[in-house]
């Protein structure tokens, strides 16, 4: 390994993994969600490049722990912690609902809502919004097909019709 990765490989992983650690917290904790989301996904992604050189140039001493048990149990249990957050998020019925963001939920019903009932949101009646969806090219068959069905009649994506919308109203 040149000298140059050599002596950097630790300092660097050392010090991403401060800020990695730092805006982790922040985050968990919902403190400068704004500033530190971007910081804490992009900076722990460089962060692999002086991991991947530090394993490297540590690999004699890094490879004696799996001669111990020690490093099975570690991986183990690491293992049963990420199960226990991904699966549950993995066999989630989806019409049941998801979690995240209020304003995707909102989104996501206005989706699945009847256009007449979607209507009224932005000033109009269901067959005059179903009316402007067809002068738009929008296969609408009835006032009571949802944002969704009307979207894949029409070859087109559900946020589609619902970006149509805001501009359709009076």
């Amino acid at each position: 390994m040149p000298t140059l990765l050599s002596r950097y490989a630790t300092p660097l992983t050392t010090g991403l993994f401060i800020v990695s650690l730092v805006s982790g917290v922040a985050l968990f904790f919902h403190l400068g969600s704004a500033t530190f989301h971007s910081m804490h996904e992009w900076l722990s992604m460089v962060l692999i490049a002086p991991f991947v050189l530090h394993l490297w140039k540590n690999w004699r001493a890094f490879s004696n722990y799996f001669k111990r048990p020690a490093m099975a149990v570690a991986l183990a249990v690491s293992l049963v912690g990420a199960v226990a957050f991904a699966y549950p998020a993995l066999t989630a019925d989806p019409a049941a609902g998801r979690g995240g963001r209020p304003e995707f939920a909102v989104l996501r019903a206005m989706q699945e809502a009847p256009i007449a009932a979607v209507a009224p949101v932005f000033g109009q009646d269901g067959e005059g919004l179903a009316e402007r969806l067809r002068a738009q090219g929008f296969a609408v068959a009835s006032t009571d097909e949802t944002v969704s069905t009307i979207a894949a009649a029409s070859g087109k994506s559900a946020t589609e019709i619902l970006a149509a919308l805001p501009a359709q109203a009076n």
